[in-house]
């Protein structure tokens, strides 16, 4: 018989290896958390600045993109200001520069011209007392002619023709290279609105007052942006230029490095993209303050609501850029949330896969079965999976111009896709099944 203090079948020397193991474990995970402050420290330091440098190159990489596609791509700078040519405010502002031009060098006096001898000296007699009433009635005869011109199909043609050709004159005004119709003199930016003085004398002379077609070839200037400080900003949208789609690259990369140098790198990827998207969104803001200051800053005689149609003309698509980054932002930190090991994700998760399973359940007592097909992706699942986040994140990067809907419209994409998975995943032969 053994003895009361001995363990039978010799396990006593069992227990004090597991006790020896446990006790080498214990202190192998005290020495590396002795470590771990002096391996970390620099690593989690550098990893903070990159994600902070890459936040703060958003912003900028937004403007870079926009830039680079205003100066680089014709038909997207056509595809911005196109819209200008059918704004009410706009309209308005041509059709009273167009007829300030046309009063210049129309000879009123002359119309006496086109009267009967014999009528002429009753006509200037009473000229003589009603001229400024008659020159109000023709200023607001040609004014008419303007303001059906520039509400046509003809202004719309032609302002968009004219902005397609002079597009290397945007380039010009906005970088100092080129030249054209477009140009800068001093603070301001404007557009020769030549051919739609044409298209007014004409439609003048048309409708009967043909002196009309003794005004001289005019070349007057329609102020597209205005501001004191364009010299400088043209040199900073040349700089921007040359970033062109590379310094948003840099940020994103930026974040990246990060993330994969961080210790936590969940925690630190829904950092990265929750920082994003709020510099992005910084970027917003300061869009919208920037607007109150340049209309603050314009001369009286600029047309406040003309003004106000071409700065948000302008920046539409920067706006729009600033809505990708931070729908981008916001659904990537959602997704490293949800794939996390958190109590709150998990119980997300579970409530995916409840739902999907009750789904599959009610099929399954419906007949359906997926058969092979149905173990195949239960045994690729994982790879499966990483191919359509792939084939989303691919399709976001080819898509010429996304905006903040393409970004949603993605995401639910991909998770119905991963939703598909899930449902025909099947790990059993449904003949086993009971």
């Amino acid at each position: 018989m053994a003895g009361e203090g001995e363990v039978p079948d010799g396990s006593g020397s069992e227990l004090e290896q597991l006790r020896a193991r446990i006790a080498a474990l214990e202190a192998e995970r005290e020495e590396r958390r002795a470590e771990r402050p002096k391996r970390h420290w620099a690593r989690s330091t550098l990893a903070t600045v990159l994600i902070v440098l890459g936040c703060v190159l958003a912003p900028l990489g937004a403007v870079a993109a926009w830039t680079a596609s205003i100066v680089g791509d014709t038909g997207r700078y056509v595809d911005t200001v196109e819209p200008l040519a059918r704004d009410k405010d706009i309209q308005n502002a041509v059709a009273n520069r167009v007829t300030d031009a046309v009063m210049d060098h129309l000879d009123v006096p002359a119309l006496l011209a086109e009267t009967p001898v014999a009528d002429r000296p009753l006509v200037e007699k009473a000229l003589g007392r009603l001229g400024p009433s008659l020159q109000s009635a023709v200023r607001s005869f040609v004014h008419d002619k303007a303001q059906a011109v520039v509400a046509s199909d003809a202004f719309d043609r032609i302002w968009t023709d004219a902005n397609r050709r002079i597009h290397d004159a945007v380039v010009k005004a906005l970088t100092g290279e080129g030249g054209g119709t477009v140009k800068i003199e001093g603070d301001k930016v404007t557009v020769d609105l030549g051919p739609v003085v044409e298209e007014v004398k004409d439609r003048l002379v048309d409708s009967g007052l043909t002196v009309a077609k003794n005004i001289p070839e005019i070349h007057t200037d329609f102020t597209v942006v205005q501001s004191e400080d364009i010299g400088r900003a043209r040199t900073g949208f040349r700089l921007l230029e040359l970033a062109g789609v590379w310094l948003p690259v840099i940020s994103v990369l930026l974040i990246a490095g990060g993330v994969a140098l961080s210790a936590h790198r969940r925690k630190a990827l829904v950092a990265g993209a929750l920082g994003f998207a709020f510099a992005v969104g910084l970027l917003g803001i300061a869009l919208a303050v920037f607007r109150v200051v340049y209309l603050d800053a314009l001369p009286s005689g600029v047309s406040q609501p003309a003004a106000e149609s071409v700065y948000d003309t302008l920046i539409r698509f920067l706006r729009t850029s600033v809505r990708v980054g931070i729908a981008l932002g916001v659904v990537v930190a959602l997704a490293a949330w949800l794939t996390g090991p958190g109590r709150r994700a998990g119980f997300v998760r579970q409530m995916w896969h409840a739902g999907i399973g009750a789904v599959r359940s009610t099929a399954a007592r419906a007949g359906l079965r997926t058969g092979p097909v149905g173990r195949f992706v239960h045994r690729y699942r994982t790879w499966i999976s990483w191919i359509l986040v792939a084939a989303a994140v691919l399709t976001f990067i080819l898509w010429p111009y996304p905006t903040g809907w393409v970004v949603v419209g993605l995401a639910l994409a991909l998770l119905f896709a991963l939703a598909v998975v899930e449902f025909v995943a099947e790990d059993e032969p449904a003949a086993t099944k009971t």
